[in-house]
Protein backbone atom coordinates (compact mmCIF):
# COMPACT_ATOMS: atom_id res chain seq x y z
CA UNK A 1 0.00 0.00 0.00
CA UNK A 2 1.41 3.38 -1.00
CA UNK A 3 2.21 5.99 1.61
CA UNK A 4 -0.60 8.49 2.08
CA UNK A 5 0.26 11.95 0.77
CA UNK A 6 -3.15 13.53 1.39
CA UNK A 7 -6.33 12.68 3.29
CA UNK A 8 -9.62 13.59 1.64
CA UNK A 9 -12.81 14.12 3.65
CA UNK A 10 -16.36 14.09 2.41
CA UNK A 11 -18.36 16.60 4.47
CA UNK A 12 -22.01 15.49 4.71
CA UNK A 13 -22.37 12.72 7.32
CA UNK A 14 -18.60 12.73 7.83
CA UNK A 15 -17.97 16.16 9.33
CA UNK A 16 -21.54 17.49 9.50
CA UNK A 17 -24.66 15.41 9.93
CA UNK A 18 -26.93 15.66 6.88
CA UNK A 19 -30.33 14.19 7.68
CA UNK A 20 -33.18 16.02 5.89
CA UNK A 21 -35.63 13.25 6.71
CA UNK A 22 -34.92 13.68 10.42
CA UNK A 23 -35.55 17.42 10.13
CA UNK A 24 -38.87 16.95 8.35
CA UNK A 25 -39.93 14.25 10.81
CA UNK A 26 -39.46 16.78 13.61
CA UNK A 27 -41.38 19.52 11.80
CA UNK A 28 -44.24 17.81 9.92
CA UNK A 29 -44.16 14.29 11.37
CA UNK A 30 -42.94 11.02 9.88
CA UNK A 31 -46.13 10.16 8.00
CA UNK A 32 -46.36 13.47 6.13
CA UNK A 33 -42.64 13.40 5.47
CA UNK A 34 -42.86 9.91 3.95
CA UNK A 35 -45.76 11.02 1.76
CA UNK A 36 -43.89 14.09 0.55
CA UNK A 37 -40.66 12.23 -0.20
CA UNK A 38 -42.67 9.58 -2.06
CA UNK A 39 -44.13 12.27 -4.32
CA UNK A 40 -41.12 14.55 -4.74
CA UNK A 41 -37.50 13.55 -5.36
CA UNK A 42 -36.04 16.17 -3.05
CA UNK A 43 -32.61 14.55 -3.01
CA UNK A 44 -32.60 14.56 -6.81
CA UNK A 45 -33.58 18.21 -6.80
CA UNK A 46 -30.74 18.86 -4.37
CA UNK A 47 -28.36 17.25 -6.87
CA UNK A 48 -29.15 20.14 -9.20
CA UNK A 49 -27.96 22.52 -6.48
CA UNK A 50 -24.86 20.41 -5.89
CA UNK A 51 -24.05 20.67 -9.61
CA UNK A 52 -24.02 24.45 -9.33
CA UNK A 53 -27.69 25.34 -9.76
CA UNK A 54 -28.88 28.40 -7.87
CA UNK A 55 -30.06 27.22 -4.47
CA UNK A 56 -33.09 29.45 -3.97
CA UNK A 57 -34.24 29.35 -7.58
CA UNK A 58 -34.00 25.54 -7.75
CA UNK A 59 -35.86 24.87 -4.51
CA UNK A 60 -38.51 27.52 -5.04
CA UNK A 61 -39.16 26.21 -8.56
CA UNK A 62 -39.72 22.76 -7.07
CA UNK A 63 -42.12 24.29 -4.54
CA UNK A 64 -44.06 26.03 -7.30
CA UNK A 65 -44.25 22.75 -9.22
CA UNK A 66 -45.67 20.95 -6.17
CA UNK A 67 -48.24 23.37 -4.70
CA UNK A 68 -49.65 20.83 -2.24
CA UNK A 69 -46.22 20.67 -0.60
CA UNK A 70 -44.99 24.18 -1.44
CA UNK A 71 -44.44 25.37 2.13
CA UNK A 72 -42.62 22.20 3.09
CA UNK A 73 -40.41 22.22 -0.01
CA UNK A 74 -39.40 25.84 0.61
CA UNK A 75 -38.11 24.74 4.02
CA UNK A 76 -35.32 22.94 2.15
CA UNK A 77 -34.03 26.42 1.32
CA UNK A 78 -35.30 28.53 4.19
CA UNK A 79 -34.30 26.16 6.99
CA UNK A 80 -31.47 24.29 5.28
CA UNK A 81 -28.91 24.90 8.01
CA UNK A 82 -31.18 23.01 10.43
CA UNK A 83 -30.86 19.95 8.19
CA UNK A 84 -27.07 20.27 7.97
CA UNK A 85 -26.47 19.89 11.70
CA UNK A 86 -24.79 19.24 14.02
CA UNK A 87 -21.06 18.97 13.43
CA UNK A 88 -19.53 15.54 14.08
CA UNK A 89 -17.07 16.73 16.69
CA UNK A 90 -14.71 13.74 16.70
CA UNK A 91 -14.30 14.00 12.93
CA UNK A 92 -13.51 17.69 13.27
CA UNK A 93 -10.84 16.83 15.84
CA UNK A 94 -9.38 14.29 13.42
CA UNK A 95 -9.23 16.91 10.66
CA UNK A 96 -7.37 19.27 12.97
CA UNK A 97 -5.08 16.52 14.29
CA UNK A 98 -4.04 15.69 10.73
CA UNK A 99 -3.25 19.32 10.06
CA UNK A 100 -1.27 19.48 13.29
CA UNK A 101 0.67 16.45 12.05
CA UNK A 102 1.30 18.34 8.77
CA UNK A 103 -0.70 15.86 6.70
CA UNK A 104 -2.36 17.64 3.75
CA UNK A 105 -6.13 17.50 4.13
CA UNK A 106 -8.58 18.07 1.28
CA UNK A 107 -12.37 18.21 1.06
CA UNK A 108 -14.27 16.49 -1.75
CA UNK A 109 -17.96 17.10 -1.31
CA UNK A 110 -21.28 17.30 -3.09
CA UNK A 111 -22.24 20.78 -1.95
CA UNK A 112 -23.96 23.70 -3.65
CA UNK A 113 -22.33 27.09 -4.15
CA UNK A 114 -24.84 28.98 -2.01
CA UNK A 115 -25.31 26.20 0.55
CA UNK A 116 -21.58 26.16 1.20
CA UNK A 117 -21.70 29.92 1.70
CA UNK A 118 -24.44 29.38 4.30
CA UNK A 119 -22.46 26.65 6.07
CA UNK A 120 -19.04 28.32 6.24
CA UNK A 121 -19.77 30.89 8.97
CA UNK A 122 -21.58 28.26 11.04
CA UNK A 123 -18.80 25.68 10.72
CA UNK A 124 -15.40 27.46 10.73
CA UNK A 125 -13.52 24.19 10.15
CA UNK A 126 -14.78 24.26 6.55
CA UNK A 127 -12.09 26.88 5.97
CA UNK A 128 -9.30 24.72 7.36
CA UNK A 129 -8.65 22.42 4.40
CA UNK A 130 -5.53 22.69 2.29
CA UNK A 131 -7.65 22.23 -0.84
CA UNK A 132 -11.43 22.19 -1.26
CA UNK A 133 -13.20 20.45 -4.11
CA UNK A 134 -16.81 21.64 -4.01
CA UNK A 135 -19.09 20.05 -6.58
CA UNK A 136 -21.14 23.20 -7.13
CA UNK A 137 -18.06 25.03 -8.34
CA UNK A 138 -16.84 22.03 -10.34
CA UNK A 139 -20.11 21.36 -12.18
CA UNK A 140 -20.03 17.61 -11.50
CA UNK A 141 -20.96 15.46 -8.52
CA UNK A 142 -19.76 12.23 -6.95
CA UNK A 143 -19.73 9.44 -7.99
CA UNK A 144 -19.16 10.69 -11.56
CA UNK A 145 -15.65 9.81 -12.67
CA UNK A 146 -14.88 13.33 -13.87
CA UNK A 147 -14.88 14.78 -10.37
CA UNK A 148 -12.16 12.36 -9.24
CA UNK A 149 -10.14 13.09 -12.37
CA UNK A 150 -10.39 16.80 -11.62
CA UNK A 151 -9.06 16.28 -8.09
CA UNK A 152 -6.13 14.25 -9.40
CA UNK A 153 -5.28 16.82 -12.06
CA UNK A 154 -5.42 19.70 -9.59
CA UNK A 155 -3.45 18.19 -6.70
CA UNK A 156 -0.92 16.38 -8.89
CA UNK A 157 -0.60 13.46 -6.47
CA UNK A 158 -0.47 9.78 -7.31
CA UNK A 159 -4.04 8.46 -6.93
CA UNK A 160 -2.67 5.57 -4.86
CA UNK A 161 -1.39 8.10 -2.31
CA UNK A 162 -4.84 9.58 -1.63
CA UNK A 163 -6.88 8.29 1.33
CA UNK A 164 -10.55 9.20 0.95
CA UNK A 165 -13.46 8.75 3.36
CA UNK A 166 -17.12 9.08 2.42
CA UNK A 167 -20.33 7.71 3.90
CA UNK A 168 -21.68 6.49 0.55
CA UNK A 169 -20.47 3.24 -0.93
CA UNK A 170 -20.96 4.37 -4.53
CA UNK A 171 -18.70 7.36 -3.96
CA UNK A 172 -16.07 5.14 -2.34
CA UNK A 173 -16.27 2.56 -5.12
CA UNK A 174 -15.73 5.21 -7.80
CA UNK A 175 -12.63 6.48 -6.00
CA UNK A 176 -11.29 2.96 -5.54
CA UNK A 177 -11.64 2.36 -9.26
CA UNK A 178 -9.30 5.32 -9.76
CA UNK A 179 -6.77 3.64 -7.47
CA UNK A 180 -7.43 5.76 -4.40
CA UNK A 181 -7.20 4.30 -0.92
CA UNK A 182 -10.65 4.46 0.62
CA UNK A 183 -12.56 4.14 3.87
CA UNK A 184 -16.33 3.82 4.09
CA UNK A 185 -17.31 6.17 6.90
CA UNK A 186 -19.65 4.46 9.34
CA UNK A 187 -18.63 6.42 12.40
CA UNK A 188 -15.81 8.64 13.56
CA UNK A 189 -14.12 5.97 15.68
CA UNK A 190 -13.70 3.66 12.70
CA UNK A 191 -12.18 6.55 10.73
CA UNK A 192 -9.87 7.36 13.63
CA UNK A 193 -8.73 3.74 13.74
CA UNK A 194 -8.00 3.80 10.00
CA UNK A 195 -5.90 6.95 10.32
CA UNK A 196 -3.91 5.33 13.11
CA UNK A 197 -3.52 2.14 11.07
CA UNK A 198 -2.17 4.22 8.18
CA UNK A 199 0.46 5.73 10.48
CA UNK A 200 -0.95 9.24 10.09
CA UNK A 201 -2.01 9.79 13.70
CA UNK A 202 -1.07 8.37 17.07
CA UNK A 203 -3.74 6.80 19.23
CA UNK A 204 -3.63 9.85 21.49
CA UNK A 205 -3.99 12.29 18.61
CA UNK A 206 -6.93 10.33 17.16
CA UNK A 207 -9.10 10.58 20.27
Amino acid sequence: MADVQAVIFDIGNVLIEWQPERFYDSVIGPERRKAMFAEIDLHGINDVVDRGGNFRDTIYAAADANPVWADEVRMWHDRWIEMAAPAIDHSVRLLRALREAEVPVFALTNFGIQTFEVAEPVYPFLGEFDRRYISGHMGVIKPEVEIYQMVEADCGLDPASLLFTDDRGDNIDAAAERGWQTHLFEGSQGWADRLVQAGLLTQAAAR
